[in-house]
């Protein structure tokens, strides 16, 4: 007979857990998915900047168009919240 505490189950995705909490606040969603946008957005402005001012098309400003693409698309799956809404195929 062991007297050490039960480790709680990993994973996080208990009914009560703050990823559910996440999941089912739209505020929280909104904001965060929003400030993701707004943030790539930046960063491609900012790569655009140079390219507009006639600088060389390097590998650094193409990494900052990819990274704001990337960022943007984070931003539009958190907002369009695409996880267990799919449905088995039977």
């Amino acid at each position: 007979m062991s007297t050490a505490p039960e480790a709680p189950a990993a994973g996080g995705d208990a009914p009560g857990s703050n990823s559910q909490k996440f999941r089912s606040c739209w505020s929280c969603r909104v904001i965060s998915g929003g400030g993701l946008i707004l943030s790539g957005a930046y960063v491609y402005n900012a790569a655009r900047k140079v390219m507009r001012q006639g600088g060389p098309t390097s590998m650094g400003t193409v990494a900052q168009i990819t990274f704001a693409a990337c960022l943007a698309a984070w931003g539009l799956v958190i907002l369009a919240d695409p996880v267990g809404k799919s449905q088995k195929k039977t």
